[in-house]
């Protein structure tokens, strides 16, 4: 896998892995072909799971290469990470709080954002969805964009890595889209339509974020920080929260542990 990707541009690599991330969640909205609801306690767990991965993937692919990237930086090596950091956290809480969108498994009369009451619920799931979406392609296209700075094999191996972790935990965000949609009684087609819509935008902030750190390299460290920010404050504020208001927290809690232990793996094993 590394020798195929080593013969493109960073930013054509970064477009590649992201478009294997929008494949994934239109791989999990195509399950309404088969069936019209999915066991809520499966649905919990693969959302617990998603979590775990993103966390780890923060850490792990990002927050600690940007640590690494800053050894050289006036005030201490942990500034850019701190800062870009809670920069992406303040960037996505400003998004939440303008989007109108609506979490997976909660009513449509607790949805959010500006003018969010006028919007359909299928309206409001896709727009939660691609919020949570944002981060991940940003965050696999700034860790593509840092080969374009001397980046090595390793380096290489990690993006990869950051790439099929994302697109693992993508399958079920795919998933809770369709799914509700589909029970409410749309059709399978356009169900999964809706599902797979939400991955869009993977790989457009891939290419933007790829982009941007190619031509400036000492964006690399706040932009790599900057995405883990945002990437916890979407599991913090959506997907932890949402996999465990059905009861199903022990469960939820222990599939994030997996996930996180996965991505954990892949990472070290990998990169």
């Amino acid at each position: 896998m590394i020798d195929f990707f080593q013969h493109f541009s960073p930013i054509t690599q970064a477009l590649i892995a992201t478009l294997f991330t929008w494949g994934m969640t239109a791989l999990g909205a195509s399950l309404v072909f088969a069936t019209k609801s999915i066991n809520q306690r499966l649905m919990d767990s693969m959302l617990g799971f998603a979590g775990g991965v993103m966390i780890a993937a923060s850490y792990w692919s990002l927050l600690g290469p940007a640590i690494e990237l800053s050894v050289d930086n006036a005030i201490g090596n942990w500034f850019p990470a701190a800062f870009g950091f809670l920069l992406g956290g303040v960037f996505l809480w400003g998004i939440d709080k303008v989007l109108p969108h609506l979490h997976p498994n909660t009513p449509v009369e607790e949805a959010e954002g500006i003018h969010q009451k006028k919007r359909k619920r299928s309206t409001l799931l896709v727009l939660a969805i691609t919020l949570h979406n944002i981060p991940e392609g940003l965050a696999v296209g700034i860790a593509f964009g840092a080969l374009a700075n001397g980046g090595t094999e390793a380096s290489l191996a990690g993006a990869i890595t950051l790439a099929l972790g994302i697109g693992i935990q993508n399958f079920p965000e795919g998933v809770a889209v369709s799914m509700p949609l589909r029970a409410e009684g749309m059709s399978r087609t356009k169900s999964f339509q809706y599902g797979q819509f939400s991955g869009m935008v993977e790989p457009i902030a891939a290419v933007i974020g790829a982009f941007a750190v190619s031509f400036i390299e000492p964006l690399l460290p706040y932009a790599l920080s900057f995405a883990a920010g945002a990437m916890i404050f979407v599991v913090a504020e959506e997907v932890i929260p949402s996999s465990q208001e059905k009861g199903n927290k022990d469960l939820a809690s222990m599939s994030l542990m997996v996930g996180f232990v996965l991505m954990m793996i892949l990472d070290v094993a990998l990169g």
